[in-house]
Formats: C-alpha cells, sequence, structure tokens
C-alpha cells in the first residue's frame, strides 16, 4: 500500500538513508495520509512559501511501525510511522504543486 509523506525539498535533499530524525524528536512519529485522504491534509501546508515534496512510501518495505490512528477525533485514521522512515521505501517523489491560493 502507498501512504504520502508532505515535506519541505530541502528537508529531502539533506537526508541519506534514513529520514525523520525531526520528526520523531518533535511528533514521536512521522505524519503521512493514504492516496483518498491527503485532500483532508493538504490544506495544513497552504501558508509554506518554500518548495515542498511528496513522497510516496510502500508501507511493505518501511522499517519501523505503521499505526493507523485517528488522533485528533476527527473518524478518520491517518498512518503514522514511528520511527525514522528508510529512504528505499520511498518509490516515488513529486513536486507538491499548489495553486495561487495555496493548495
Amino acid at each position: 500500500m502507498l501512504i504520502i509523506h508532505a515535506l519541505l525539498k530541502n528537508s529531502w535533499e539533506s537526508c541519506t538513508d534514513y529520514y525523520g530524525e525531526n520528526y520523531i524528536t518533535s511528533e514521536g512519529f512521522i505524519h503521512c495520509s493514504d492516496v483518498h485522504t491527503f485532500y483532508k491534509v493538504a490544506p495544513n501546508f497552504a501558508d509554506v512559501q518554500e518548495d515542498m515534496l511528496l513522497l510516496f512510501i510502500e508501507t511493505d518495505l518501511v522499517e519501523s511501525p505503521i499505526k493507523w490512528e485517528d488522533l485528533d477525533g476527527y473518524g478518520t485514521e491517518y498512518p503514522h510511522i514511528y520511527g525514522l522512515l528508510n529512504v528505499n521505501a520511498v518509490v516515488r517523489i513529486v513536486p507538491f504543486l499548489r495553486e495561487e491560493w495555496g493548495i
């Protein structure tokens, strides 16, 4: 199954074998979504002015545990990676294209 993680382009360019240490330190996990729910989280990035990317991650290749959770109680579960993301689990990277109004 593919899941998506949105990130700043320069964050990805600076990683090597594993990604997400800053998320693990601050949040305890790496936020992701599936392809069917990304539209719900995309507006969270409307104010980001820097170039962003979308990582498409093959869950079967991720070394760390993935938990599907609804931590905010909105009725939708999102995948959270509880540990570093091994970069070889990323099967596609695309620019996060946004309209002039943010999403």
